[in-house]
């Protein structure tokens, strides 16, 4: 960071990883929020757009491996359908401490990249219905946001259907 950039309000680890991205436009356009928005509705309330633009980062284990799954914040991760896709015989949600150690971050403050270890990255179709999605910026108080093609392609994802539906 120069002397000049003013510092971003996402997590440092996130804004080194944006600019190790060739992003370091977005940190500009990170908003910072005085209450937490650690649940894909606070986020969408604070952000004033649809809950289907927020991108969930969740991460689950499969087999006891740590996997990213991305998904949009109206719908609900189908844990079987994820578990064919990955030929997995048991997929569970991580708990918190696979979360941190996983990813650098707390729960409601991950983003979909920049993680401290690299996992399996899968993103929900459903992402794409929009122009414009919104995801945690490294804290429940950050989000950033970006055109679903490019949060897909620099978290390294696998496009799938995975999104849990009534039938």
């Amino acid at each position: 960071m120069s002397a000049t950039e003013p510092e971003s309000p996402a997590h440092p680890r996130f804004a080194a990883a944006l600019r190790e991205l060739g992003l370091a436009e977005l940190l500009g356009r990170v908003r910072r929020f005085p209450e937490q928005t650690r649940t894909a509705q606070e986020a969408a309330a604070a952000v004033g757009c649809e809950l289907s633009q927020i991108c969930k980062s969740l991460i689950f284990a499969a087999d006891g491996v740590p996997v990213l799954v991305l998904m949009d914040g109206a719908s609900r991760v189908d844990l079987e359908l994820v578990r064919r896709e990955l030929g997995a015989e048991k997929v569970t949600r991580a708990k918190a401490d696979v979360v941190k150690e996983t990813t650098g971050y707390t729960i409601g403050g991950v983003p979909p990249f920049g993680h401290a270890n690299r996992t399996r990255v899968l993103a929900d179709r459903s992402l794409l219905a929009h122009d414009e999605v919104w995801a945690a910026a490294g804290t429940p108080y950050a989000v950033f946001p970006t055109s679903p093609k490019a949060l897909i392609a620099h978290a390294g994802a696998t496009l799938v259907d995975v999104r849990e539906t009534s039938e």
